[in-house]
């Protein structure tokens, strides 16, 4: 586990079998006395670096840009219903 936020970061586990979600790549694996657990590969040793911090500038600004989009659309809703 190489996410730097997640709980279990820096354990090794054993990957069962990889199977696709929505399009990504993720592994189940063993994790303790007859449990699994679905990881991203992102979250994982075989996906990118991971950063060192949460999010970047270009994500939150994209974050911010589909917020904004989502309050202009919820307004003209709310505006074209009366």
């Amino acid at each position: 586990m190489t996410h730097p936020f997640h709980a279990m970061v820096g354990e090794r586990l054993e990957i069962l079998y990889a199977k696709r979600r929505g399009g990504a790549l993720v592994f189940v694996c063993a994790y303790g006395v007859a449990r699994t657990v679905t990881l991203p590969q992102a979250w994982t040793d075989r996906g990118e670096v991971p950063l060192d911090h949460r999010l970047s500038v270009e994500q939150l600004c994209a974050a911010r840009e589909l917020a904004d989009a989502l309050v202009r659309r919820g307004e003209r809703a709310v505006g074209g219903a009366s």
